[in-house]
């Protein structure tokens, strides 16, 4: 099954083309990952494969079975809810609980149930491993815990696909190893990932193609 199908697509920003001729594919349970310079265009497929950007010329253009190509701005809430986001600045909501920084993500989807709502809460955070009290607040966990719940959060609607933008960008060495395990329990589940990064390793210690962003382009790399 493919999760990704992305054939002859560019993609322009105000006009100006930032990617061109791109083709990618991502199976179920694959995990690619996506290398470049900063301004290389990384961001820019990340935010179309979310929805974000619609292409300027595309012969096609899949995600999760959403054709990006013509999707409308009613069925991307639905693509979201199928796709995991973490950041390498964790992007918690630092004026509220760990338990109500996740409760608030699964209200905003649609979760209404109170019982159902805190059974999930319990089941990410013991698939990630954070053992802190929830009613912490962000600021007062360390980094790689910030970036566990992080990570929890982005599991909360059991995604077919998570994209981890640096996710380890921010960690100390000792920290990173915690999560690339995480990663790769995440895909031994089945979960397929696009990881962002230019911490190569990261990259040595998880199995996948990589791919590199440079001149307009995106293209399979040898891993060293």
């Amino acid at each position: 099954m493919l999760v990704v199908e992305i054939k002859n697509t560019s993609i322009s920003i105000n006009s100006i083309n930032v990617l061109t001729d791109i083709n990618f594919e991502l199976k179920k349970g694959d995990m690619k990952f996506l290398i470049g310079k900063t301004g290389s265009g990384k961001t820019t497929f990340i935010n179309s494969i979310f929805g974000n950007l619609t292409p300027s010329k595309s012969d096609l253009f899949n995600v999760l079975d959403f054709n990006i190509n013509n999707i409308t701005n009613n069925d991307i809430p639905f693509l979201r809810r199928k796709i995991g986001f973490v950041f390498q600045d964790f992007k918690l909501l630092n004026d509220r609980s760990i338990y109500e920084n996740l409760k608030f993500v699964l209200e905003a989807t649609g979760w209404t149930n109170l019982d159902e709502i805190n059974n999930q809460i319990d089941k990410v955070l013991k698939l990630v491993g954070f053992n802190n009290p929830l009613d912490k607040f962000p600021d007062e966990l360390s980094g790689g815990e910030q970036q566990r719940v992080a990570i929890a959060r982005s599991m909360l609607n059991e995604p077919e696909l998570i994209i981890a933008d640096e996710p380890t960008g921010n960690l100390d060495p000792e920290t990173s190893s915690e999560i690339i395990s995480l990663f790769k329990k995440l895909n031994s589940m089945g979960t397929s990932m696009i990881i962002a990064t230019h911490d190569y390793n990261l990259i040595l210690k998880l199995e996948g193609q990589v791919y590199k962003c440079e001149d307009g382009s995106i293209f399979e790399v040898k891993r060293k």
